[in-house]
């Protein structure tokens, strides 16, 4: 008897649910990790800003070398994403726009102790204040967006 398949159900942009649960765990994961290391704290993020530890300089620098690594692995073994598409590494062009956006993501990490990811592990280990930070993360995009035709790029 011959195998069938059976087909997954795709999105508009050809993932299948397999493939969006499997991103979700993913997430849930990378979440816990971040509240667990306690790099959502506010305060070990103005600890940083102030140089009174060196914890997450530590956690960051950890991070650069395990993205270098993993760009090395995904470009020698030619690892595909979750679509089947090969990972190309393409390098941004280096613009001005580049030190202004730095200091307006820097002083908004310094004021609200998260970037964008931890933001949802903030609001998911239950600090709903950061649902104030997201609300304005998301103001912010949109302003780009509007502003960007004018920015220098």
């Amino acid at each position: 008897m011959a195998q069938q398949t059976i087909a997954q159900p795709k999105s508009s942009i050809g993932m299948s649910t397999a493939t969006y649960i499997r991103v979700l765990l993913v997430g849930i994961y990378f979440g816990l990790v971040l509240v667990k290391s306690e790099v959502v704290l506010w305060q070990r993020i103005h600890d940083m800003f102030l140089f009174r530890e060196p914890y997450m300089y530590l956690v960051m620098g950890t991070a650069v070398v395990v993205g270098g690594i993993s760009m090395l692995l995904i470009k020698r073994f030619q690892v595909k994403d979750m679509t089947g598409e090969p990972i190309v590494y393409q390098p941004k062009p280096y613009h001005k726009g580049i030190i202004f956006g730095g200091m307006i993501f820097g002083m908004g990490w310094a004021i609200t102790g998260a970037c964008p990811g931890p933001i949802y592990a903030q609001i998911g280990g239950g600090e709903w204040i950061a649902a104030l930070t997201f609300i304005g993360a998301m103001g912010g995009m949109h302003l780009y967006a509007w502003l960007r035709p004018r920015l220098p790029h």
